[in-house]
């Protein structure tokens, strides 16, 4: 490649030679791609906006209220004992993502991500219908101010507010639940002050991003961008251009020359890139896998009679040596640390326990033995209510004859809530056949056996 050809990697496409910022006017784009994206951004949508209304026992699906530490994930609930759970969950996720990008690039980026939905397929549609496509949006900004100006740009600024306005509630609705929201819009804003400057700090946030600070989002502040420098290899599949069919490049002639390559060097894929770059100098940070070049190429390819393809998901392996992908020892090995992480989550959480309980016996305390030949041994316990529900919990001893004491009402248990308690167990001395007895304890609510715990019983042996 020639030292120009080679000059884009000296610089960043949002970013001119002054060091200030360039503004982006991408072509509205079409074709098979962009409608299957927009399809899946509206199945996205429906589900985002529709799943805080969704409720299991009463209880959102899902909730992720940070300050109170209250999770719950597809209707399970993850108290602050259990958040060594959730963190598993993310680096699940965080795993996945990794091996989808090791594997099929920024996929995420261009068909999931939350901020390209928005932008492309919310925000973008709508200053497409205002301002009109990018030519439009070019004079329209470089314009005086007009009566026309002026009520576009008011209309587009007051849309854009409401819509971040909604998203905002949206988001905060799953971090302290729809209700707690539907009160902050509806009650007096002196009761709700903490929960009202959320929301406007978040619909200001929102409304900032897709009104200004657009792309900047994906090419400055996210690290994703970053982390497929990592984890690219020759063999991810990307959204690539194959320069062993495309070069050279020459303009569209009905003669061309024998040396000429199918791409016509018509810049319909840059004029229609959200972040301005040229795909055919190969993967650059900037990309989003946002497919847009290739409709638009496959556009021209039809056009002017030649093969679709240009630009496709490819690896850079196929392009150069023409071979399906193969998988690599490294897709191998994420594949089967994901695995062997879902299997783990998947374990702890069908092993886990209504209730924790942590019984000891008090320190200092020995052994009381009773006029009436039963001996006693005083304990210490800790009850953690992993449940959603209220306990009312009974404990009983796996032994003939024994009796438990509580030192105090053994309490209902509100879900989430700890409780801690004394209490005796008194044996019968003719039961007691060695000086360390184990004892088996279940505890039971509503008839249902729900936790076991074992303790020792010291006592003198009986002969």
């Amino acid at each position: 490649m020639s030292e120009e050809k080679d000059s884009f990697r000296d610089s960043v496409s949002h970013i001119d030679k002054e060091g200030k910022r360039v503004w982006f006017y991408p072509k509205k784009p079409k074709g098979k791609l962009y409608n299957a994206r927009t399809w899946l951004s509206f199945g996205f949508l429906f589900v985002l906006f529709t799943l805080p209304f969704v409720k299991v026992h009463d209880a959102p699906l899902f909730l992720f209220n940070v300050l109170e530490r209250k999770f719950i994930l597809f209707g399970v609930h993850f108290f602050f004992f259990f958040f060594f759970l959730f963190v598993l969950g993310m680096i699940i996720f965080i795993v996945f993502v990794a091996l989808f990008t090791v594997v099929y690039g920024r996929v995420f980026c261009g068909w999931v991500c939350p901020q390209t939905i928005f932008m492309e397929m919310v925000f973008r549609k709508i200053e497409y219908w205002i301002e009109g496509d990018f030519t439009h949006q070019k004079a329209l900004n470089k314009a005086p101010w007009s009566a026309e100006k002026i009520r576009k740009k008011t209309l587009k600024v007051v849309i854009f507010f409401l819509i971040a306005v909604i998203v905002a509630n949206t988001f905060l609705s799953y971090i302290i639940g729809v209700d707690e929201v539907y009160k902050i819009i509806t009650e007096p804003i002196s009761q709700h002050i903490g929960g009202f400057s959320a929301m406007i700090i978040f619909s200001t946030i929102f409304f900032f991003v897709y009104l200004w600070f657009r792309e900047q989002a994906c090419l400055v502040v996210c690290p994703y961008g970053r982390m497929q420098g990592v984890l690219l290899d020759k063999h991810s599949i990307v959204v690539a251009y194959d320069h062993q069919r495309g070069e050279n490049r020459e303009k569209f002639s009905k003669h061309p020359s024998p040396e000429a390559g199918d791409c016509i060097d018509c810049f319909e894929c840059v004029r229609v890139c959200p972040t301005g770059i040229d795909i055919r100098n190969g993967t650059q940070l900037e990309c989003v896998n946002c497919t847009a070049c290739i409709d638009a190429c496959d556009h021209i390819m039809e056009s002017v009679n030649k093969p679709k393809g240009l630009v496709r998901y490819a690896s850079e392996y196929t392009i150069n040596t023409g071979k399906r992908l193969r998988w690599t020892p490294r897709m191998f090995a994420y594949t089967g640390i994901l695995f062997l992480l879902i299997a783990l989550e998947s374990f702890l959480l069908a092993t886990r326990s209504d209730i924790d309980v942590t019984v000891m016996r008090a320190k200092g305390a020995l052994f009381n033995v009773e006029s009436n030949e039963r001996v006693s041994n005083l304990y210490n316990v800790h009850i953690i209510n992993k449940t959603t529900d209220s306990l009312d919990l009974d404990m009983r001893v796996i032994t003939s004859g024994s009796e438990v004491k509580w030192i105090g009402d053994l309490k209902r248990l509100a879900p989430g809530e700890m409780m801690e308690g004394t209490f005796f167990i008194i044996l019968p001395k003719n039961e007691i056949k060695e000086q360390k007895t184990k004892l088996n304890l279940e505890f039971w609510d509503k008839g249902k056996m729900i936790g076991k715990s074992k303790t020792t019983f010291l006592g003198p042996v009986h002969h």
